[in-house]
């Protein structure tokens, strides 16, 4: 934990009351993706760790494809297209602190595709650009899954096996 003089002062009494209410997991954009494939047959863990020694998780895990997919807020992941350039508010304070998101999720990035897994990283205002574009990002989501999963052996093999 940072020092207690880096953590960053509410402007107001409104604005600690909306951050302190910022959801981690379950945000909007992220329920939407979760519908959309979930309308498309494909089933997933949630906010799970894809490899145990790797204490992150993602927000959506398709295991035997080894598809792990973060869905990130512009404004904490330094959006290049919707993230702030400079702050009014402590402006000491979040260009280091959506610097180190970042490296981390660089980070998550290397260490998964070493293990293995496809990384699969996806802005919010794409899930939020509406039904077409949330429709094509779930279609893109499912050709990614299914050309990983493992191939299943014929029917007849895995009775004699058994």
């Amino acid at each position: 934990m940072p020092e207690r003089w880096r953590q960053p002062f509410a402007s107001s009494e409104a604005v600690r009351r909306r951050m302190s209410a910022q959801r981690r997991q379950g945000t909007a954009p992220e329920m939407a993706l979760r519908r959309a494939l979930h309308a498309l047959g494909l089933r997933y863990r949630a906010h799970a760790a894809p490899v145990p020694n790797l204490r992150r998780k993602a927000d959506l895990v398709f295991g035997p494809s080894r598809v792990a997919v973060f869905v990130d807020g512009c404004f904490w992941h330094g959006c290049p297209e919707h993230g702030r350039r400079r702050h009014s508010v402590n402006g000491w304070y979040w260009p280091d602190k959506i610097a180190r998101n970042r490296q981390r999720d660089m980070d998550t990035d290397r260490a998964l595709a070493e293990a293995g897994w496809l990384v699969v990283r996806i802005w919010e205002h794409e899930v939020a650009a509406g039904q077409p574009a949330l429709a094509s990002l779930a279609e893109r989501l499912l050709a990614a899954v299914e050309e990983r999963r493992p191939a299943r052996p014929p029917r007849s093999s895995r009775r004699a096996a058994g």
